[in-house]
Formats: C-alpha cells, structure tokens, sequence
C-alpha cells in the first residue's frame, strides 16, 4: 500500500469524525464561488448598484478567506489531537516522522481537494438561485446565469493555496511530540484548571465597564466608546472564560450541599478537568459568534432605515426653482413629459413659498398657504388643515419632530409685515423631506399669507421666495429614468461644492428609495451568507472539541454505566456537559449583542430617527433557534458516540 493509498484509506476511514469539517469548508468554498460569480458578472458594469455589489462581494470573500483559514487552522490540530494515538502506534510500527508528515499532508489535500471540488460544484449548481434572489434585491430587469472561466479559477486557486498552507502548518503539531506522548493520547493530563483570583475578578470588572459604558453612550461620546468598548469586551471575555469560570467552580465545589449531590459531582468534575483546555475554545465561539451577530444585526438594521424613508419622504419627486431660474418651465416640462413617456400617472402641485422672519425664535421660517397645501395633502391622500385667520399650524419635518411639537404653543409675529400667529396645532403627517424646506414650516391661512408682501430682510421684493413643485407619484420607485440630468447636475455640484449658475433644486426620493433598499438588502443578503459562514464553524469548534475527548469520555461513561448509573441519569451528565459548551459563549455572545445594539441604537437616533428593537430581537431570536437544532443534533451524535460498542 503507498502513502497515498494510505493517507485515502485514513479520511474513508473517519468520514464521519470528518463530516463537520467537511461540510464547514464545503460551504466555504461555496459561499466564496458564488461571490466570485457575482465579481465577475459581465451585468455588473453600469451603475453605483452593481459597484457595491461587486465591492461588497470581495469584502465578504476576503473575510471569509481569512475566517476560513484560521477555522481549519483550529480545527485541524483538534483532529490530529485526536488522533496522537494512531500516530503514536505507526511511529512505534517503524514510520518516520518524515514520512507521518508526508501522510498527514496528503491527507489534507485530499479532503482540502473534495471540499474545494465540491464546494465549486455545488456553488455552481445554486448560482442560478443566488442570481434569483440578487435579482429581486437588486430589482434589476435581468441578471442571468453565465459561465465564465475566472470564478472557477479564482476560487480553485484561492481555496488550493489555503489547503496547502494548512497541510504544511498542520504537520508541526506533530513534528515535536515523543511516541510515549502520542501513545499516551491528547488526555494524558487530567488536573483542574488553576485560576487568579485577581484575573477572575477583572473578568468581570472588564465587561462589566464596558457594558455599562455601552449603556450610557451618547450623542457626543459614541465616536471614542467604539475604541474603548470592543478591546475591554474582548478581554473581559478571554479572562472570563480562562479564569472567572474556573473561579466560580471552585466556588461551587466547596459548598458540599450543592457539590456533593448524584450525577452533579461527576459533571462538575469533569467542567473542572475540560475547563482549562476549552477556555480558548469559548472565547473564540463567543467573538465569532458575536461578529456574526452584529454583521446580521447591523445590516438588518439599515432595512428599518427604508421604510422610515419612505416615511419621511412621501413625494416622487421635488423640484424647487429659486428667484432668477430661467430654466424652470424647461425643467418641469421635460419633467412631465418623461413621466408620461413612462406611462406614470402623477399629480403635480405647485406651492410658493415664502420666508419670513419669526419675532418669538428670531429665526427664518417657511410660510405656506392653507390652499395650496391642502391641495398637495389631498393628492397624497392627507387629510385637509383647517385655519382661521391669525391661526397657523406647524409642519413637521420628521416623525420625531411631529411628536415633540403636539404640545408645542406659540404666539409670534412675522416681522416682516407684522402678521400676527397663534401656532397652537401641528400637522400630523409629514409632507415635505426635512432638506428641501426650512425645519421651521408654518402653514396660515390664505388671507395672512395675501397680507405677507415683503421680503425677508436683506432681501429684494419677491427674491426671497421660491416655487416648490411637489409631483405625487403612485408608483414612486419606477422614477429611475426620470430626470437623470438634473440628478447628475446636483450630484456634480456637490461633489464640487460649487453652486454657482444653479438657481434650482432637484430630487427624486423614489430612485433613492430603490437604491437604498437594494443596496441594505444587497448587503444584508451577503452579512447573511458570511454569517452563516462563522456560526456553522463556531458550532463545528464545539464539535471537534467534543471529538478530540470523544475516546476518553465513551471509556468513562462506560465504566459508570458498569457501576450502576442508568441511561436517565447519563443523560443529565450529558446534557451538563454539553449545554454550557453550547449555550454558554452564546449567551455571552448575545449580551456582547444586546449591548453593542443599544450603542447602535444611538447612531441611529442621531442620523435617522428609528428604533432597531425589532431587528435586534428577530436576528437574537433566530440565531437562538438555529443553535438550539444545531444542540439537538450533536447532542444525539454525541450520545450516539458515547454509546457505541
């Protein structure tokens, strides 16, 4: 038999030890090929939409890339652990520490070979569907499979060279071990994890602070917490788990009432044993787990951001022509014949707006007549405002300012022409986007705006007013061939941040909507995909640690099972054995989560006003319920193992 027989025979062999790994990286690769085929998509060469599709794709590719590099990094010296004793019987045979080297790194390329081919196959295969689903995100007319030679490449020699560099590095966790050290199996030592009290109790110090700095961030200190927070979290983290755990066992272990009770002194005893070498297994869970948390959670949140968009933002499209625009009837005119060209029906409302001087906040204000405004909150189906002369109604310029001005009363004057308001209401629905009017928007009565017929101060007779052109549209996101000049126009202007010769203003809120919706979709689709990604491997670390004892654990469980312990009673040490490795870095995942929202939550208030409560909540949730089936399923490998003949 050669050693490539041999090394063959070896992986047949232990298929089923080998199945987590093998299907983590199987995943891997395909994840990483489907990026690759949206990479190279020949579609993906037009507008902004495909740019960050194509620029989220190889972020994600090169994160996976390096996760997937540190993840068979960990879990190949977990099986050769495992496995120190066959090594041991064929060193002690005759073979060379040379030749075990040539046999364990043929074994790597043979399973790095099947996952990679298998990964680009299965990739391929499910393409079409991810074309589907990026289709729809994207709302893109086509975006049809191809096959192209650079994704197979890319992929093949990306994952070729991460196997490669695995096979050569995963030989030196034998290199130095002496035959009597492999013989004696990765268990050799069995004694209790010895733990710093200080250590322990910075622990908890640790994540406490920055938990509770988490709690209290602010507007003004947001930008210095997210430097500060992560490494005391991280830290606090590996402390807690390498000693604070230890720490509070021994606690427990001296207090005999609740130590020295049926199967619980077995469990405990044996949590004291593993504890020292899992310790940096439940980090790395947990900051995995953690990453994978905050990636979904964040770009779930962005979701929340268009449908409060859209809220804000109920016009098609916003056109504004300022005193001196000799443009404006061209403009509006080309705007409404591509409308109709496009076979949307619209509603066009014209308003003239004019800025005054408020006596009680000395600040400019925005003066519209009841009239004209009723005309525009009856197209966008509003219900009407009702005036009387000397009444005037605010306007809110956002959800949340609609709320903070519900009980807001003031008395003033417009200084200008000394028009008198009583300001006791605030229309319930926002009408205007927050930068297209002044946040401080009144409506009055068509009688007080006849009587305002003076500028603003420092201004001209009629050159501080301007028309705002409000277009109602029912189907607002198919505005995407409408007015592209005048959008470039604006865009040019403020990448320039030169203004001159523009005496207009132009919007159009349904082709943002669609753009932003398809980009926080796009991007949430590929979180998703790396998550996923991260959180099957953070479960196969639980399994190949539970593998690399699995030998040791079925001769114990054995030997208690001889001395009288019965199947219910096995299972309660199971299920003490295994549900902290399983839940307990989740649960401290899910707090490091819970508490990284709440700073979230803050940036979001500051620049967009929404409450991320009910992402946050289905994204924990569902992650919860995925690793609650992923427990059931070791769990019943695990016992299935353990009472194997």
């Amino acid at each position: 038999m050669t050693f490539r027989q041999l090394a063959y025979h070896n992986v047949f062999r232990n298929r089923r030890n080998y199945a987590a790994f093998f299907l983590a990286s199987v995943f891997s690769v395909m994840v990483f090929f489907v990026c690759s085929m949206f990479i190279f998509h020949p579609l993906f060469e037009k507008d902004a939409l495909q740019l960050l599709a194509i620029r989220g794709m190889m972020i994600a590719e090169v994160v996976l890339y390096i996760f997937t590099l540190f993840f068979l990094f960990y879990s190949m010296s977990a099986f050769l652990q495992a496995r120190s004793k066959e090594f041991g019987v064929l060193m002690h045979l005759g073979m060379t520490k040379k030749q075990l080297n040539k046999l364990i790194f043929f074994e790597m390329l043979i399973i790095g070979t099947v996952s990679t081919v298998t990964g680009t196959v299965f990739g391929f295969a499910f393409s079409k569907f991810f074309f589907m689903v990026g289709r729809e995100i994207m709302e893109l007319d086509t975006l049809p499979l191809y096959v192209s030679w650079e994704p197979f490449l890319l992929t093949i020699v990306a994952f070729a060279s991460l196997f490669i560099i695995i096979s050569f590095v995963s030989v030196g966790f034998i290199r130095t071990k002496r035959v009597i050290d492999l013989l004696r199996g990765f268990w050799r030592v069995e004694e209790e994890t010895k733990s710093s009290t200080m250590l322990a109790i910075m622990g908890i110090v640790f994540l406490t602070v920055a938990y509770i700095f988490a709690v209290n961030v602010s507007d003004e200190t947001v930008y210095y917490i997210i430097f500060i927070v992560p490494p005391l979290a991280t830290f606090g983290t590996y402390l807690f788990f390498t000693h604070t755990l230890s720490f509070l066992l021994s606690l427990c272990k001296r207090k005999k009432k609740v130590y020295w009770k049926k199967t619980r002194l077995v469990s405990l005893a044996e949590a004291s044993v593993k504890l020292k070498d899992s310790a940096q297994m439940f980090f790395i869970v947990t900051i995995v787990s953690t990453i994978a948390f905050l990636t979904v959670g964040t770009l779930a949140s962005f979701m929340s951001y268009t449908g409060d968009f859209r809220e804000s933002n109920p016009l098609g499209l916003i056109y504004i022509s300022f005193d001196g625009n000799e443009q404006e009837a061209e403009h509006i005119e080309r705007l409404t014949s591509q409308l109709t060209s496009e076979q949307l029906s619209y509603d066009l409302v014209e308003l003239t707006v004019k800025r005054q001087t408020s006596e009680a906040s000395g600040n400019d204000v925005d003066i519209l007549s009841l009239s004209e405004f009723n005309r525009l909150a009856t197209a966008l189906d509003f219900e009407p405002a009702q005036l009387v002369q000397g009444e005037g109604m605010f306007v809110p310029f956002s959800l949340d300012s609609a709320k903070e001005l519900e009980n807001v009363s003031v008395d003033t004057s417009l200084i200008e022409n000394d028009v008198s308001l009583s300001i006791r209401s605030t229309y319930p629905h926002v009408v205007f986007p927050i930068h297209t009017l002044n946040i401080n928007t009144i409506v009055v009565s068509d009688a007080d705006y006849e009587a305002i017929n003076q500028p603003l101060l420092g201004y001209k007779v009629g050159s501080s007013d301007f028309t705002y052109y409000a277009f109602d549209i029912l189907n607002w996101t198919e505005t995407m061939n409408i007015g592209n000049r005048l959008t470039d126009r604006m865009y040019e202007a403020v990448e320039k941040t030169d203004f001159n010769g523009i005496d207009y203003f132009f919007e159009n809120p349904g082709a943002d909507y669609r753009w932003f919706k398809s980009s926080f979709a796009l991007l949430l689709f590929i979180g998703v995909m790396v998550a996923a990604v991260f959180l099957l491997a953070a479960g196969s670390f639980i399994y190949f640690k539970l593998y690399t004892g699995l030998e040791r654990d079925r001769k114990q469980y054995k030997l208690l099972t001889r001395m009288g312990m019965t199947d219910k009673e096995l299972g309660k040490i199971v299920n003490r054995q295994l549900i902290p490795q399983f839940f307990l870095p989740w649960i401290i995942a899910l707090l490091h989560s819970a508490f990284a929202f709440i700073s979230l939550q803050v940036v979001w208030d500051e620049f967009a006003e929404l409450s991320i409560l009910g992402e946050m909540a289905i994204v924990l949730g569902g992650f919860t319920i995925a690793q609650i089936l992923y427990f059931f399923l070791i769990r019943w490998r695990y016992v299935a193992h353990l009472q194997a003949p």
